[in-house]
């Protein structure tokens, strides 16, 4: 399996977050959609394949969810899709180094958010209530357990669980741009996605699935959504934005003679 090294990774994902801060709206909508529906996939496996272990199982159950649950950003790699904490590491990374204007960050931010909830509220309504997958015997138990182990978490540790979701997921992505197979992809991708959710870190694009999962089986409400949002939102964007991209960027790309033309060539355009 072939790879880049840290630099090129750097480089590439500048370029990445560049393709997509430009990408038109016809296109940015549907992958974002697509990105929200992928990860609620990935969290509903999980769901399915732990609700009814026994409770003596312990931590190994949830090493088993956490096992599945990064299907949601295999298929936004190799199949295609927007993710808002993806987007915080490359977008910003492209920003950072002068390829795209602050402006442009913060319309995908905030396009790709709002395409993000409705895929992934499409999953939790249409499987998750209409089918029942999140609402029959231990699956809403597990639903409903997760949902408010969230939601009754405090400000700061949401916040701050949140940076440290992102640290790995904007990682994963980091690091899917220095695989050039899929198989490598894959590989990059699972065990910093398996680590956040072992874990137990917040991440904003999975919680509008399993929160929205408990208010549609009537357990919560847009209050508490709401509540959750505002700091996971944060934590994300902090992980990703200043974790990852700022440091690599200051790392490899701020000081690079070698990408001086690409800058002069962006402030022309």
């Amino acid at each position: 399996m072939g790879y880049q090294p840290p630099k090129k990774i750097a480089q590439i994902a500048a370029e990445t977050g560049k393709t997509k801060a430009e990408l038109p709206l016809q296109s940015m909508l549907p992958l974002g959609f697509l990105g929200g529906a992928f990860i609620s996939i990935g969290y509903l496996l999980s769901i399915r394949v732990t609700g009814d272990l026994p409770a003596e199982w312990g931590s190994f159950a949830s090493f088993l969810g956490a096992a599945v649950f990064p299907l949601g950003l295999v298929l936004i790699i190799v199949a295609g899709g927007e993710l808002l904490t993806g987007n915080m590491v490359a977008v910003t990374i492209a920003c950072l180094h002068k390829k795209i204007t602050a402006r442009q960050l913060f319309a995908n931010w905030f396009w790709i958010t709002i395409s993000n909830f409705v895929g992934a509220l499409f999953v939790a309504y249409v499987f998750g209530h209409l089918v029942g997958l999140t609402e029959t015997g231990p699956f809403l138990d597990k639903t409903i357990h997760t949902a408010e182990a969230k939601i009754e978490t405090e400000f700061w540790q949401s916040f701050f669980s949140a940076i440290g979701c992102n640290w790995l997921v904007g990682l994963a992505v980091w690091q899917s741009y220095g695989a050039e197979d899929i198989s490598g992809k894959i590989l990059a991708v699972w065990f910093p996605i398996m680590g956040f959710v072992a874990i137990g870190f917040q991440h904003v694009v999975a919680n509008m699935f399993i929160i929205p999962a408990a208010i549609f089986a009537g357990h919560a409400d847009w209050g508490d959504f709401i509540q959750n949002f505002v700091p996971v939102f944060l934590g994300n964007a902090a992980g990703g934005a200043l974790f990852v991209a700022l440091i690599y960027w200051l790392a490899y790309l701020k000081a690079d003679p070698t990408t001086l033309s690409d800058k002069k060539e962006t402030y022309k355009a």
